[in-house]
């Protein structure tokens, strides 16, 4: 068997920017984002944290490179952030829907980049280049500017805030709660009364995040086509 100290090597011969920011990201998607350290992110490695600073010099570079790395993984989802050659005023819409659920598909796996993205401001080349693709699917479709630039803080706004729910709903209340809710909120406990059933069939149950998050999406996208 090889030593501590060959084995030790070893890995800080393969030790790369890129491989340091993949396992960033495997991190901090195992741990979440309050265990991605220094520290921890060595340990990972192999290696002793000084060697990451030859590679990557502080943990904001490796944020952002991260965050790269999220979004090249969106680039992939999407087939690329090219507008594509057939976008027209007719179909604009299905092509800009299906590049935002690529994204979530995406954000879903890395619940933790879009606090890292607020956090840090300014896009990298890579999240660039996707508003860049989304701003040109709408510029292709007949879109003012003016109008793309409040679409894109409403876009936003729905895929980034969207990603992890803030309260939990997975199960639906029991009849006997509804029935005391009813007591001192009698139009909210009619609603639950109304779509809590067994039908197998239903997109709530209690809510289906994608089913809520699509009919959400749909909206807005209507109402963009209506303003254009």
């Amino acid at each position: 068997m090889p030593s501590t100290t060959t084995a030790g090597t070893a890995k800080r011969t393969r030790l790369s920017g890129e491989s340091v920011l993949r396992t960033a990201v495997a991190l901090a998607d195992r741990d979440g984002l309050d265990r991605l350290t220094m520290r921890a992110l060595a340990d990972e490695l192999g290696v002793e944290a000084m060697s990451i600073y030859h590679h990557l010099p502080n943990k904001d570079a490796i944020l952002d490179g991260a965050i790269e790395m999220v979004f090249a993984e969106i680039e992939d989802e999407a087939g690329g952030f090219a507008v594509p050659p057939s976008t027209d005023a007719s179909s604009w819409v299905p092509a800009l829907r299906e590049r935002i659920l690529a994204a979530r598909r995406v954000l879903l796996r890395h619940p933790w980049a879009p606090w890292v993205m607020n956090a840090r401001g300014a896009p990298g080349p890579t999240a660039a280049r996707h508003v860049d693709g989304i701003v040109g699917i709408m510029r292709a479709g007949g879109l003012s500017f003016d109008l793309i630039h409040h679409a894109l803080h409403a876009i936003g706004s729905r895929v980034y805030g969207y990603v992890q729910e803030l309260s939990d709903d997975k199960e639906a209340p029991p009849p006997v709660a509804i029935a005391h809710l009813a007591t001192y909120a009698p139009n909210l406990a009619a609603m639950l009364t109304e779509v809590v059933h067994d039908d197998p069939d239903s997109t709530l149950g209690w809510c289906d995040d994608q089913a809520e998050f699509e009919f959400g999406l749909d909206l807005l996208l209507e109402g963009l086509e209506r303003r254009r």
